[in-house]
């Protein structure tokens, strides 16, 4: 049985947006590169 990360351990970006960190999620796994903003609202609101 394979043991978990701390989330402390996982990879983090600071969302341009509202300038909060945020750390990796498994659904992000194949994306991580792409991934600019920490939420759906964030992304909704990077051009205002």
């Amino acid at each position: 049985m394979a043991r978990q990360r701390l989330k402390s351990d996982l990879p983090t970006k600071v969302c341009p947006v509202c300038q909060r960190p945020f750390a990796w999620r498994k659904k992000w796994a194949d994306c991580w590169d792409d991934v600019k903003y920490c939420s759906e609202r964030c992304r909704r609101r990077r051009n205002n």
